[in-house]
């Protein structure tokens, strides 16, 4: 079909026509929005409607401090929104980064080097070990060849390649004739066909994913957006009536459009913005001391809300290294503890006699020497130079005392027969230092080895015919267990043998055992799924490896919800099985289903799409360029810091500096209390605004003096939202957040009791304010005076209902009193400020104010502690069947 010479290639002329007509083997990147639109499009919000009209009022007013602190916050928020959108520029750059490379090519006979954006389909393409694969090929011919794919499939292990065909059907982590653009050459050699290039490419599809799938808003944000909307309409509402009651009253316009404004200003949180961004940057901090490092601010908030993650299996779930875990040698089976390349993290369980025995010893020796890979530890952290599974075999000898070091000093490598896949096993020729013999040692496929050997070792050191039955009865229970089962043989060669070939190891071998490995489950998996599930939060594994082994993970770690860790018990749906399903099937089982198996790109992101549909809140691990259209569609995308690729990191909303699923559960805590902190900051602060409103409509209302002035409420909302409000944000997580469930997406910010707390508070600084002043007015009080003491009721009651709002639903005792040290310093801060304000004669003349004296302190410290009294009233009636708070742990 592709009309090119499986030999010669392409010709030169016939390539640059294909280049004419194909383009450039990139992936094309699609026009948005320009940067000043993008720019300009952050102050499309509500919340921001109302701050830029707060900040032309209280300019208007002359309060140039407070309004450039208003349009600073306005500012600094549109251009965090700013640099945030460019995530999604980000990862498609990244994606035509990833294309970038050489390629060797032969056209009309010749090989040559190109870039690799002049391949074309037809083109005929070398590969060789180290390569990066230039575009998306046919094999033609394989020699050995191995491709890492696991960026684009998710398998941890390289795919070995090979030139047969196979069905049409088969899925892209089963197509091994195939090879993609942007994979990696780990091993052997081969030529290939270009079939795709550029945006054609399974790369240039994921591409085409990214740019299409939608961003979408994270529940704070919606939430704030619904609640901005519902205080703009009634802040203009009740400014609209304050006028017209006015100018029925046969008051001026002018006099009724200040007063208006005077109730804005009041109605407006001016600190809302600067206390979501401060409380969610201080969140920001704790994750980052818990591995997650947070690259959307709202982010934080939305692992409070999640309801379901969606969990990648390797090196999140897994440690990502090969470990054996089972040994069979001798007629006898073995557990190997420890998992990871540590050697110093486990030891093979067997009683002391047979630690030594003939078969196990032979066998660990086997798996050290017949070995081209090495140990390392760097950074404190044990990894694998060479290949993942001898990595595993040599951790296995090192646990059950083997130096590597030692032994290839002892017994030298003569020769070697290298592995490769037409034979299946991998055989080196050692001088045995002990006796002088030289010593073939043989490891492979369970097949391949069987097929080499007819006797085995017995456990007294003697031999005897091998049962091949009773191996492959063996070897299946392991595979049964998800687990890579390798087979180790050695034979003694006749003196001075120097070289072995193929025929020298075909039969004869004597069979050592079996070693059975896998990509072990983290420690803590188990128990951060265990508490993720205690908090109600679904988790379900979405991987491309086999299912298999992803149900036996699974069991292991809990996933099903079943005790007794059983993979049988596991109900796995694959790719192909969601391949035919509608929307609403899919959707069923999406919510269902636990674990997914040999998932492509596009069925992560319809999986995600799916929960989505049925409300649910989810966040979406990955480290492959496979995972990042799911990882942006998602609530929450989180990636891989240190085996993700960059297109996942720029995809995704949050990296994990560990790759642990455990920093994810930790993250859900610290998101959790977040959006306590914030729920508990409105709640203070709306009673503020509704009583400074409620003060001025019915001084309107009853054509009374005011009793507080505009640049008064200004002053009252900036001092205490720096001073007090913003003091909740450092307020500790509640004992028991990770054993209630996750808030339903369409649950509002304040609940019925919260707004009837917040009418309450408002009510009572009303009532309180209003009396107070016309207490001193009545008394022949200076107006400057009983304003002043207006304004210091409003700023003690908000800092006795400070205390109050360190709980929604628990008694502050029971929090520990003086668990957040910040609330006083801020209390203390504030009290200073208002000293200031209250007998400074610069702050006097500013503000209007006027010293008082000590009396009017004490009606005002009373003020303070009813509302502080009254609201815990209210919350003991409300909570009276409230079980106390859970301890963690308890």
């Amino acid at each position: 079909r592709l009309e090119s010479d499986p030999a010669a290639g392409l010709d030169p002329t016939e390539a640059a026509a294909r280049l004419e007509r194909h383009g450039p083997n990139r992936i094309a990147r699609r026009p948005g929005k320009g940067p000043l639109v993008r720019f300009l499009l952050q102050f499309h919000q509500p919340l921001i409607y109302i701050l830029i009209a707060s900040g032309i009022i209280t300019a208007g007013l002359g309060a140039w401090v407070d309004s450039g602190v208003i349009f600073g916050v306005v500012l600094a928020n549109a251009l965090i929104g700013y640099l945030q959108e460019a995530k999604a520029v980000n990862a498609l750059a990244s994606l035509a980064r990833a294309m970038t490379t050489m390629a060797t090519v032969v056209r009309k006979g010749q090989k040559i080097r190109i870039d690799a954006a002049g391949l074309v389909p037809g083109d005929l393409v070398l590969l060789q070990n180290g390569d990066k694969v230039p575009a998306d090929l046919r094999i033609l011919q394989s020699h050995d060849l191995e491709i890492d794919e696991s960026a684009l499939t998710g398998e941890s292990a390289p795919a070995a390649k090979t030139e047969e065909p196979l069905d049409p059907a088969t899925l892209l982590a089963d197509r091994k004739n195939m090879a993609y653009a942007s994979t990696l050459v780990t091993h052997g050699q081969g030529t290939g066909i270009v079939t795709a290039t550029g945006g054609h490419t399974e790369m240039g599809r994921i591409s085409r994913l990214i740019s299409s799938s939608e961003e979408l808003s994270t529940p704070l944000t919606r939430k704030i957006d619904h609640f901005s909307r519902v205080m703009l309409h009634a802040i203009l509402g009740l400014s609209g009536v304050t006028v017209a009651v006015g100018l029925v009253r046969g008051e001026s316009l002018l006099d009724m459009f200040m007063a208006a404004v005077a109730m804005a200003v009041g109605a407006i949180p001016e600190g809302l913005p600067a206390a979501v961004t401060i409380t969610l940057a201080i969140g920001v901090a704790r994750m980052a001391r818990r591995n997650a490092i947070i690259r959307r601010l709202p982010a934080v908030e939305t692992l409070g809300s999640t309801s379901v993650i969606c969990s990648d299996k390797t090196g999140t779930l897994t440690e990502n290294q090969m470990t054996v875990i089972r040994v069979f040698a001798g007629g006898s089976g073995y557990e190997v503890s420890g998992a990871g390349y540590a050697p110093g993290n486990g030891a093979i369980q067997a009683p002391k006699a047979e630690k030594t025995a003939p078969p196990l010893a032979h066998l660990l020796r086997a798996a050290a020497l017949c070995n081209d890979s090495v140990l390392t530890k760097k950074d404190g952290k044990w990894q694998v130079d060479g290949d993942p599974t001898e990595g595993g075999l040599l951790a296995m000898a090192m646990k059950g005392g083997c130096d590597p070091t030692a032994l290839a000093a002892e017994s030298p490598r003569i020769d070697t027969i290298p592995f490769d896949s037409r034979h299946q096993y991998m055989a080196t020729l050692h001088s045995d230092g002990r006796n002088g013999t030289p010593r073939v040692y043989m490891k492979g496929s369970v097949e391949a080895v069987l097929a080499r050997s007819g006797s085995a070792l017995l456990r007294d050191g003697s031999t005897a015919a091998l049962d091949p039955a009773a191996v492959m009865d063996e070897a299946e229970r392991m595979a049964g267990q998800g687990l890579r089962v390798m087979a180790l043989a050695t034979r003694e060669m006749p003196g001075g043998t120097r070289r072995i070939t193929h025929g020298d190891v075909a039969g004869g071998m004597v069979f050592l055992g079996l070693a059975g490995m896998m990509d072990p489950p983290r420690p803590e998996a188990a128990e951060a799924v265990r508490a993720c599930r205690r908090a109600g939060i679904k988790v379900k594994m979405i991987t491309g490896d086999h299912g298999t082994t992803a149900a036996v993970i699974a069991a292991r770690i809990g996933l099903d919800g079943q005790p007794d860790g059983d993979p049988a018990g596991v109900a796995v749906l694959t790719g192909r099985d969601l391949e035919g399903m509608s929307g609403e099937e899919l959707a069923r089982a999406a919510e269902e289903t636990t674990v997914f198996a040999r998932v492509t790109p596009e069925q992560k992101l319809r999986l995600v799409e799916a929960l989505q549909a049925r409300d649910q809140v989810v966040a979406m691990t990955g480290d492959g360029v496979n995972d990042a259209p799911a990882l942006k569609r998602a609530d929450i995308g989180v990636a891989m810091g240190r085996a993700g690729t960059e297109v996942a990191r720029d995809a995704a909303d949050m990296v994990l500096t560990d790759d642990n699923f455990n920093s994810i559960r930790a993250a859900v805590e610290e998101g959790r209390g977040v959006f306590d902190n914030l729920t508990k900051f409105i709640v203070w602060t709306l009673p503020t605004n509704l009583g400074e409103g409620l003060v001025i409509m019915t001084a309107i209302l009853l054509g009374a003096t005011l009793p507080i002035l505009p640049v008064q409420i200004l002053w009252i909302n900036m001092t205490t939202a720096g001073f007090l409000g913003l003091m909740l944000a450092f307020e500790p997580k509640e004992p028991g957040i990770m054993t209630r469930p996750p808030r339903p997406p369409g649950t509002p910010i304040l609940t019925r009791e919260l707004i009837a707390r917040i009418m309450l508070v408002g009510g009572m600084l009303t009532v309180a304010a209003f009396a107070l002043f016309h207490w001193e007015m009545a008394r022949g009080t200076d107006p400057a005076k009983a304003r002043t003491v207006a304004v210091n009721v409003f700023v003690v009651m908000e800092l006795f209902y400070l205390f109050n709002c360190r709980s929604l639903a628990n008694p502050v005792f029971r929090l520990g009193f003086f668990s957040n040290k910040w609330l006083f310093a801020g209390a203390a801060a504030m009290m200073l400020a208002q000293m200031a304000y209250t007998y400074a004669p610069a702050m006097n003349r500013l503000f209007h104010s006027a010293p008082i004296p000590a009396g009017a302190w004490l009606r005002i410290i009373a003020a303070g502690a009813a509302v502080f009294a009254a609201v815990e009233i209210e919350r003991v009636s409300f909570h009276r069947g409230a079980p106390p708070p859970t301890r963690p742990g308890s």
